[in-house]
């Protein structure tokens, strides 16, 4: 019996004895050796040297191109066409003044014979009705009567109805001239044609389209533009222009690639005054002088309707800090070494573009600014700089068009 419970004792003694040494073991759990920092730098990157700059902002937009006068050249008399000027035809050019077509006048010119004759006539009158006031007058005078004579004795009734019939038949002349005059179609501007709607020997009415033109001596172009990017241009919104004074804004470069890459020089010269209803945004005018003129010789032509692309000179922000958009991840943070130390920093960002960045906060001059790409690392390991920091990496450039972003929060130093 001594012997059985002995053997029944020790599986009890020794699950006990694990039972209290896992109790030690979790009451003092055994500490991992230290793990020493790593000697050396784990990457190599290329820094350089955030420091601040004026900077020109340029902004882009878009547009097509639209002839400040278009209209329709529409017959004022009836008549069969008997010519047309070889210029009208699409696409054909005129200048101010030129006959486009010719109306046959022969009716026109009985007409104005006619109203000669009745004018004729209507003089003639009038001379006999001043002839007899004056005859009555003078018998008025030789009754011996010394009041004033009636106007009925005098004639005057008489009188005045024949100088109404001068002066009907004058306008009546003028009117015949002036339709005469019309039968020649006379170009109101210097322009280019559209369209061309009608040919010799066809019969047109008064108000018949004859063909579209439009006014060659400068172009408009539309330009909407983003609400972030207003503060960052000089819009021309004098309330009044003096006489002579300019009224073109900032410079505007107008790009297409139609027919080549093809650029003109134009001015911002109004803005519109209101908010487009439909895209809900601001638009300006850029104006493009003579652009079929002489120096546009061995050019592809500006055509009406054509999409264009725009450049606006912006306003210059004063030192600011600009660094590169490769610089910048996920558009709030980048990269700076302090101490050999990497280090993540939130920015702001106050005005971008396609390849540059104007930052409000988050950056100070003379800061170290990470310009290596970097997959996914962590803040705070050690890096080695090759070649050490370019102080003026980001001193040069031009900036290209872009868009404004955060523009709520002014950049620092504008």
């Amino acid at each position: 019996m001594m012997t059985i419970n002995r053997k029944k004792l020790i599986p009890v003694a020794v699950l006990g004895g694990l039972v209290v040494i896992a109790a030690i073991i979790k009451m003092n759990p055994p500490e991992p050796p230290p793990r020493s920092a790593p000697s050396g730098p784990q990457m190599s990157i290329e820094t350089t040297i955030v420091s601040a700059r004026d900077y020109p902002v340029v902004l882009e937009s878009y547009g097509t191109v639209a002839p400040r006068t278009q209209s329709m050249l529409v017959a004022q008399v009836g008549g069969q066409i008997i010519s047309i000027n070889p210029n009208v035809r699409d696409g054909g050019f005129f200048e101010q003044g030129d006959r486009l077509a010719t109306i046959d006048p022969r009716d026109y010119e009985a007409d104005v014979r006619i109203s000669e004759a009745s004018l004729m006539d209507a003089r003639q009158a009038l001379s006999e009705a001043q002839a007899r006031t004056e005859q009555a007058r003078q018998d008025w005078e030789r009754l011996g009567n010394e009041q004033q004579a009636p106007d009925l004795v005098l004639r005057v009734p008489q009188l005045e109805a024949a100088k109404a019939r001068v002066i009907s038949a004058e306008s009546a002349l003028q009117k015949a001239n002036l339709d005469l005059e019309r039968t020649g179609i006379i170009a109101p501007f210097a322009g280019r044609i559209l369209r061309k709607l009608v040919d010799v020997g066809q019969v047109v009415s008064p108000s018949t389209q004859l063909a579209e033109i439009y006014a060659t001596d400068y172009i408009e172009i539309r330009l909407p533009l983003k609400n972030r990017d207003l503060p960052f241009i000089d819009l021309p919104e004098a309330y009044r222009y003096s006489e002579g004074a300019s009224r073109a804004g900032g410079k505007v470069d107008i790009h297409s690639d139609l027919g080549g890459d093809e650029s003109w020089a134009a001015s911002l010269i109004r803005t519109e005054g209101a908010i487009d209803e439909t895209a809900r945004q601001l638009h300006v005018i850029a104006q493009i002088e003579d652009p079929f003129g002489p120096g546009t010789e061995g050019r592809a032509p500006l055509k009406i309707g054509q999409y264009v692309t725009a450049r606006l000179a912006g306003k210059t922000l004063n030192k600011v800090l600009v660094i590169p958009n490769t610089t910048i991840y996920q558009g709030t943070y980048v990269y700076t070494v302090e101490a050999g130390i990497l280090r993540r920093q939130n920015i702001e960002i106050a005005w971008q573009n396609d390849s540059d960045a104007v930052i409000s906060s988050g950056l100070q001059p003379g800061q170290e600014l990470v310009t290596t790409p970097l997959g996914q690392v962590t803040s705070g390991i050690r890096v080695s700089v090759v070649g050490g920091a370019k102080s003026d990496a980001l001193a040069g450039g031009t900036p290209r068009p872009g868009t404004a972003k955060h523009a709520e929060k002014q950049p620092e130093g504008v």
